[in-house]
This record gives C-alpha cells, structure tokens and sequence, in this order.
C-alpha cells in the first residue's frame, strides 16, 4: 500500500482559487501521484463552505496560522470581514481527512493563508510575503504531519519513497 498524500486542488487544475482560477503545476510527479492513485485533493477554504470566487483574505496581526489557531489573529477580507471561522474549519477538516487516509504528507499552495508552508501574506492587502504557515499548514504541522510548497515537490516525493519503504540504501542492503 502507498503512502498517501493531501495536495492543494488549485495545484490539480481546479479552479478553486479566491479569484476562480487554479494554480495548475504540470508536474510529472503530481502525474504520476494521479497515476498511483496517492493524491487527496483538498482546499480548505472551499470545504469550509467559502465561495468561489471569494475575496482575498490574509492573517492579520502577523504570527501566521499558529497565531490564529491560539486566537492572538485573525483572518480577515480586506474590506475587514472576519473569515478566521472558516479557515480554521477548513483547517480542521484539511487534518480529519489526513488522519482519517494515515497521511503524514502533504503539498500545499504556498503563500496561501490557509495551506502557506513558507510564507504568507502580511496582512497589507500589498503582495507583501513575509516568513510564516498558513492555518491548514500550522495544524497540519502540529499534528506531525510533514507540509511542503509545490516548489518543494522532489523532497516531498523522496519522503513518500521513504515512508513506504522505497529508500535506495534499503534496497541496496537487502540485495545478496
């Protein structure tokens, strides 16, 4: 059995960005993933009950998804529309279904405020990125679960090699 993994749905082609389109990442190991039947399509924001299209939203108050998570953020539209509600339960449903499939992996959207695993927005409303987790990715995170950037596709694919026991120096020891 293969070791599953949560991949953004934007990074699959799905328009479910706020402003209606996708993040498509024509990568050959998001097709082989697809092929191997690994992939858990997920978007926090649309399975917490967001439209699409929504407005933007960023954390505000900086601290990231763990700030949210503790209450000392929020997450906000820039008209000022608290939205924390709901990228917290996208959030929460984003780690029921990880736990749920046994996934330990998972490829983001970076500089998302909810799926973020580097960087997200400072809360300017100014394309401004700042060091920091999105909220999926702080309790993701929390729960051990190992979060990467679709910039970051080869390492997650190593650590999947890993988990279901495809690393190279095994192989090679097992051999007479």
């Amino acid at each position: 059995m293969v070791m599953r993994v949560l991949v953004s749905s934007c990074l699959l082609g799905q328009p479910v960005r706020y402003d209606g389109g996708s993040s498509a990442d024509p990568s050959p190991i998001l097709a082989r993933w697809l092929a191997e039947g690994r992939i858990i399509p997920i978007c926090p924001e649309v399975d917490a009950g967001l439209s699409i299209p929504r407005p933007a939203a960023e954390i505000q108050a900086g601290g990231g998804g763990q700030a949210v998570l503790r209450s000392e953020a929020a997450v906000r539209t820039a008209s000022g529309e608290d939205v924390t509600y709901a990228f917290v339960r996208g959030a929460c449903l984003a780690l029921d279904l990880a736990e749920r499939a046994g996934t330990r992996v998972a490829v983001l959207k970076e500089g998302s405020p909810s799926c973020g695993s580097r960087a997200v927005h400072d809360g300017s409303f100014s394309g401004v990125r700042i060091p920091g987790a999105g909220v999926t990715v702080a309790l993701l995170q929390g729960a051990g679960i190992r979060v990467f950037g679709e910039d970051r596709l080869e390492e997650a694919d190593r650590l999947l090699g890993e988990l279901d026991g495809n690393d190279p120096l095994d192989t090679a020891r097992s051999t007479p």
